[in-house]
């Protein structure tokens, strides 16, 4: 099933680490959507942003236990893909925004 790519990146992450990987190694990292696939992030990313990608990979984050008093939940959990770039091809973000 292939999803529109709007629905599969939610946004760029940009963190210390994040923006440090863009610059040295030609990697941009995004929040994603849990179910989707590194196949469905590479087509997105490759018709959004109209680049060529070498690789994808992915991380799942589970959500956080919090408490409020004697009550306690959980945050929802998330995905997190590192894209990886191929020679010559660049994403410009926004940065300090």
């Amino acid at each position: 099933m292939s999803r529109d790519p709007g629905d599969v990146l939610i946004r760029p992450l940009m963190t210390e680490k994040s923006m440090r990987q863009k610059e040295e190694l030609n990697t941009v990292t995004f929040r994603v959507r849990p179910e989707a696939n590194k196949v469905e992030i590479r087509t997105a990313v490759e018709r959004v942003f109209n680049v060529k990608v070498a690789a994808v990979r992915t991380a799942v984050y589970e959500g956080k236990l919090k408490r409020m008093g004697r009550y306690q939940g959980r945050r929802s959990g998330w995905k997190k893909a590192i894209v990886t770039l191929q020679p010559g091809h660049k994403i410009d973000l926004v940065e300090g925004a």
